[in-house]
């Protein structure tokens, strides 16, 4: 039987969508915030973060423990995740158990925002953001968004720096959530054997009193400007390069030839990044992703290697994206194609999966496609179509960055 893609809204602007597949042994659910990193005051900076945490920390209804115990006793995957432009609450579960999960993150989304765990989670976040910089290639990445997007919000950390995180107070965190937290800049995401008619019921009575609001987002004019930097890291054993450069917006269709192009310059296994860095042993990693976002867009390269290669990376790094316009074959983009489709294929098989990216094309404004018409899409791009991705946004790096001991 068919995936069944349904829509509605409740009375105050709070969205639900859903894929009904009455043959999945299992449902998820998740609320979805156009809200992220990029939308916080820079003095604020990881709130959207630490918010996320506070959810879990329980509603007027519930406290920490309340909250895991009852997600627990209908055995239900539960999380949440903030990215730089959305924040999302989810849980997979069996069928019979989805109203249960779905009322249990409705209250979440109410949280108490109590003093004391506030204090107590501060502290959390803290180690939490001490672990990233203890990830070479997470603080690289971190360091390639502020120095790419310098002067923008996109540069913002999603978890905050150890100030500003230690400069947050509750009351700017209550202000926060009220400002960006509206009944009708979120969305409700359901897929699997559902039934959206009651859902939708559901929704309408637990949710139905949740304010409206129009906090929007910013979109301040962006061209990014060449540089470079380099910092050195305590017991590195490696050398961490990276590289960012122009790529289109997630809601821009050239982001199919754009996903393409990165698969096949930069792949983990089989890309030519792979078999010129990494088969020959000069590289531990080597690899080019497309990162598409809200009206902005980049390609990521991060490689991992020995110090003493630095330079010679760097030199077989430029060779490779230099080359690619001149030398892409047939064979190669349908390798590129069929590897893309059976990432697409694979997140789709299990309603999680699917939930998330449901919310997530709400979440970036894009129309909702079903995975038939995703592979449609990626199959009828040409080489042409490479052609002119490459001529409109050559791999040709603005920013490098290089992290040593």
């Amino acid at each position: 039987m068919a995936v069944e893609y349904r829509v509605g809204t409740i009375g105050n602007g709070l969205m639900i969508l859903g894929e009904i597949d009455p043959s999945a042994h299992t449902a998820a659910a998740g609320f979805f915030v156009r809200t992220g990193a990029r939308d916080e005051p820079t003095e604020l900076m990881g709130v959207s973060h630490f918010l996320e945490h506070m959810m879990f920390k329980g509603s007027e209804q519930r406290n920490a423990i309340q909250v895991n115990q009852d997600f627990d006793r209908i055995g239900a995957s539960h999380n949440a995740f903030t990215s730089g432009e959305m924040t999302c609450f989810h849980a997979h579960t069996l069928p019979e158990h989805l109203p249960s999960a779905i009322e249990m993150l409705a209250d979440i989304l109410q949280p108490a925002l109590r003093q004391a765990d506030f204090e107590e989670e501060k502290g959390v976040i803290l180690e939490e953001i001490a672990m990233y910089e203890d990830n070479p290639f997470m603080a690289l990445y971190e360091r390639l968004l502020e120095h790419y997007y310098t002067g923008h919000p996109m540069a913002h950390r999603v978890l905050g720096t150890k100030q500003s995180v230690a400069d947050l107070q509750r009351d700017s965190m209550k202000k926060y959530f009220h400002d960006r937290y509206a009944s009708d800049t979120m969305a409700l995401a359901i897929s699997g054997r559902v039934d959206f008619d009651a859902t939708m019921k559901q929704v309408e009575t637990i949710c139905g009193q949740w304010p409206r609001g129009v906090p929007g987002r910013k979109h301040p004019a962006f061209t990014p400007r060449p540089n470079s930097f380099s910092h050195t890291l305590a017991n590195l054993n490696r050398a961490y390069l990276g590289m960012m450069m122009p790529a289109p917006a997630l809601n821009d269709p050239r982001r199919y030839a754009s996903s393409l192009v990165a698969q096949i310059v930069g792949d983990s296994e089989g890309s030519r990044f792979y078999w010129s860095l990494v088969e020959t042993g000069l590289a531990e990693e080597a690899t080019c992703s497309f990162e598409g976002r809200d009206c902005l867009g980049e390609y990521l390269v991060l490689v991992a290697c020995s110090k003493e290669s630095v330079e010679e990376v760097k030199g077989r790094l430029h060779e490779e994206m230099h080359r690619l316009n001149n030398s892409l074959d047939e064979a190669e983009l349908n390798r590129a194609k069929a590897r893309i489709a059976t990432a697409v294929a694979l997140a789709g098989e299990r309603p999680a999966g699917r939930m998330t990216r449901l919310g997530s094309l709400w979440a970036y404004g894009l129309p909702h496609l079903t995975l038939a018409e995703e592979m449609e899409r990626i199959e009828a791009i040409t080489l042409d179509d490479l052609h002119k991705n490459l001529a409109e946004f050559p791999l040709e790096p603005i920013v490098t960055g290089l992290l040593t001991s």
